[in-house]
């Protein structure tokens, strides 16, 4: 499920752009029909469609991008590479050599609706794994030009030629299968009709829709009913019946399922929720491109996905009993109804508002039910740690705690127009401000710092824990006017157990917590490390060490309590509460994870030597960071580390 969570929140990067490329779609359709062909109408229609017809590279590019473990240019470029490998080797020119054929037009049909969703989102997986996987690696000196990030698009390519094979002799099979089910459903009346509806909703997510599509709309099986209503021919009462029911449903229907997402929306999160819903919910009213919308939760709740292909089978069947006929060119939205109300094949429209209301109550009440009932993750109710970093959508800092702690920070810190920069490490904020004497360390204190550095200059250092991420997105989202600082509540601690773990130190008397040395090396004083935040125990007490190995290891059993898309630390919470964190290099957050590796989860449980993170000493030093590792004791500054 959390990787239905994050695929959803990955889709609604691309999403996002595709609402006002549909309205702008639909106004060209709309002034071409009143005015016939004129340079605006062009104009917007070549502007919106320069968006829509693109819509499955766009999801390559996205998916790619919120899938990858850090947000890279690599990882899209990963994407484009797939999904210009897998189109180019599956269109009907490149399959016509393959089979001899002289004529294109005489290639399967399938494979001129290649370049689907469904495509588009294998391609962005695909991006997206090679990037984790082989972002890091190294090879011979005498290819060391393509190690790295440099390898990924390769390897990326070679996949994408083993999955375009796979699709060649998959792909025509399914779609051919879709349309001979199609022409048998036709048999089937208002029931068929409604199957069809059902269908036709199920298969977006795989951009198999078009294949039942045809049937219907087209002459495939001599229906041809978008084509007949449009030119005004056909059977009064009989045509338009394969288009009518999606009127209510993407006019009244989803817009009233975007009223209960939102209303539903965790409190901190609804700004955001609101953005991406209202633009959907527009889209789909006015011009009938429901994407947006549904993208928006056919994977993070796939169950309202199913309900709402149900409903719209329910629609269909029903609009095809009752005496109501309607049909579209672009989709049935807003201005085709309107644009469609005086067709000679048009019966009795004044009915689809009618029926678009009931749907709108029925969407509304059923949506809301389902997401409090089963906690579904629509869009403002994700859980903070499965959220894809990197996107404007990001809202880690969702919890209350981390937006008291936030507002608290910021008022001590001189107030939001003091902060001209913000940022982060492993432990702390790092920020630059206009002026350094407005800076309260006491109330920074009370608010929940563990400490206070100023290294000189405009630079402050506010020492929090390893949760520091989550107050800084707080405090970018009160900074940006997305979310306000709840009043009365108790500030977050600097330093709390990791989420999920049921270890709690209770004695936190002076004690000596003996450890497996996590890395190879020498060990030294904390006091060496060139640090004052660690040298002076601010962080707490530990020991470190100048590494000669690369490699990170558990050192005892315990469960990781926080990793960082940094990866240049990690932090741990021991079987007996004690909680530690393990910093690899001083300043190291600032090579942004080049030449770092994470091995492993936050949550995931560990034995004493289980390898946590890899990294380059090289490339350290090349950077010119000290490489001392400091071993901290989070939450008892009375400890005593040693190593066995």
């Amino acid at each position: 499920m959390k990787f239905l969570q994050r695929l959803g929140r990955s889709i609604m990067l691309p999403v996002a752009v595709l609402p006002v490329a549909a309205i702008l779609a639909g106004i060209s359709y709309w002034i071409k029909s009143a005015a016939g062909d004129n340079i605006v109408s062009a104009f917007l229609g070549a502007a919106g469609g320069a968006l829509l017809d693109n819509m499955a590279l766009l999801f390559a590019v996205g998916i790619a991008i919120g899938m990858a473990n850090k947000s890279d240019g690599t990882s899209a470029l990963a994407g484009l590479v797939s999904w210009l490998t897998v189109t180019t080797l599956l269109k009907p020119e490149t399959v016509a050599l393959y089979t001899g054929i002289a004529d294109v037009n005489e290639v399967d049909p399938a494979f001129l609706k290649v370049q689907n969703v469904f495509v588009g989102i294998i391609c962005g997986l695909i991006g997206a794994y090679c990037y984790n996987k082989f972002k890091d690696t190294k090879l011979p000196d005498a290819l060391s030009f393509f190690s790295g990030k440099r390898s990924v698009a390769i390897v990326t390519a070679a996949v994408s030629l083993v999955v375009a094979i796979v699709l060649y002799f998959v792909w025509p099979w399914v779609y051919g299968g879709l349309v001979t089910f199609g022409e048998w459903i036709v048999t089937l009346g208002p029931f068929g009709t409604g199957i069809y509806g059902f269908l036709n909703r199920l298969l977006i997510p795989v951009g198999l829709h078009h294949a039942l599509n045809s049937v219907f709309w087209f002459d495939v099986a001599g229906i041809n009913d978008l084509n007949n209503f449009l030119a005004g021919e056909g059977t009064y009462g009989v045509t338009g019946q394969y288009m009518t029911g999606f009127f209510p449903i993407m006019m009244f229907g989803l817009p009233g399922a975007a009223l209960a997402m939102y209303l539903t929306a965790k409190t901190t999160k609804k700004k955001i929720a609101y953005g991406i819903l209202l633009a959907g919910a527009i889209s789909s009213f006015f011009v009938g491109v429901t994407e947006p919308l549904e993208f928006a939760f056919m994977f993070v709740a796939p169950l309202l996905y199913v309900v709402h292909a149900i409903f719209t089978g329910i629609s269909m069947a029903i609009s095809q009993i009752l005496p109501v006929r309607m049909g579209f060119g672009f989709s049935a939205g807003f201005i085709d109804l309107v644009l469609g109300w005086m067709n000679p094949m048009a019966q009795n429209p004044w009915l689809i508002p009618v029926m678009g209301v009931f749907w709108f109550f029925v969407y509304f009440g059923v949506f809301y039910f389902l997401i409090k009932r089963f906690n579904l993750k629509t869009p403002g109710r994700e859980d903070d740690d499965t959220l894809t970093q990197g996107t404007e959508y990001d809202t880690s800092s969702g919890d209350d705690k981390y937006l008291v702690t936030a507002g608290r920070f910021l008022t001590a810190l001189g107030g939001k127009e003091n902060i001209t920069d913000l940022e982060n490490c492993a432990t702390r904020l790092r920020l630059e401000v206009a002026d350094v004497s407005k800076v309260d360390d006491a109330a920074l204190k009370r608010a929940g710092a563990a400490g206070t550095m100023k290294p000189g200059g405009t630079s402050v250092q506010v020492v929090y824990g390893t949760n520091v991420q989550f107050v800084k997105d707080a405090m970018e989202a009160i900074m940006t006017g997305q979310a306000e600082a709840p009043q009365g509540a108790t500030p977050e601690p600097a330093v709390e157990a990791a989420a999920g773990s049921t270890a709690v130190l209770t004695d936190t008397a002076k004690a000596t917590v003996t450890l497996r040395q996590p890395l190879e090396g020498k060990v030294v004083a904390l006091s060496e490390v060139p640090d004052p935040t660690f040298a002076q125990g601010i962080m707490g007490p530990g020991l470190a060490i100048e590494p000669t190995g690369d490699t990170v290891v558990a050192p005892a059993d315990g469960t990781i309590g926080a990793t960082f898309d940094s990866s240049h630390a990690v932090a741990l919470v021991l079987d007996d509460g004690t909680e530690l964190l393990i910093h690899v290099g001083i300043d190291t957050v600032s090579m942004k994870g080049d030449g770092f590796q994470t091995l492993v989860e936050k949550g995931q449980k560990v034995t004493a030597g289980t390898p946590l993170l890899r990294f380059d000493l090289a490339k350290i030093q090349a950077a010119g960071h000290p490489s001392i590792t400091p071993v901290i004791v989070l939450n008892n500054e009375n400890a005593t580390v040693a190593f066995e």
